[in-house]
């Protein structure tokens, strides 16, 4: 039982990892972590209160991810243009379709390609590079800045867990 109680833990970190580094699941992986301990344990009322703030991560992590993203942009005077330019770039970074660094790999091109995205988009709508740049920091930055809150919700849903848990599995 405790292999298991390990294992869910670790598939936990990675949604903690997931919901920092986009396009890795995040907090629905720790939510199916839980729910999957609850089957294996049989115990649904030992994991009510993880479920809950878990369901509750997972919503704020929704809204967090949307409003971050969307106060960057609006801060920094972006168009729609460049919000769809740095999901564009978002993609072609992760999957390495930008031209290849000799460091960093798909970390860098996460956070390269949203920037020259939103850049590049900016520019051919606006046509104003010091515009289009500012742009692309501020919805690079929101992003970044959302992905951190992110990634602590996510850490207080997997020790919500581990709190309440511990016991059944180390003392009971």
């Amino acid at each position: 039982m405790q292999i298991i109680y390990w294992l869910l833990i670790a598939v936990m970190l990675v949604g903690v990892i997931g919901s920092v580094v986009p396009a890795i699941p995040g907090s629905s992986l720790i939510l199916c972590a839980i729910i999957l301990w609850g089957i294996i344990s049989s115990s649904f009322t030992a994991i009510k209160i993880p479920l809950i703030v878990t369901v509750i991560v997972l919503l704020l992590s929704m809204a967090v991810d949307f409003l971050a993203g969307y106060i960057g942009a609006k801060k920094a005077g972006a168009s729609k243009w460049g919000q769809i330019g740095a999901f564009v770039g978002l993609l072609l970074g992760f999957f390495g379709l930008l031209p290849t660094l000799p460091f960093g790999g798909p970390l860098l091109g996460v956070l390269l390609g949203p920037l020259l995205g939103a850049i590049i988009a900016e520019l051919l709508y606006q046509k104003d590079l010091g515009k289009a740049v500012k742009a692309g920091i501020g919805i690079t930055v929101g992003t970044l800045v959302g992905n951190i809150l992110q990634g602590i919700l996510s850490v207080g849903a997997v020790v919500v867990f581990i709190w309440t848990t511990w016991s059944q599995v180390y003392v009971g």
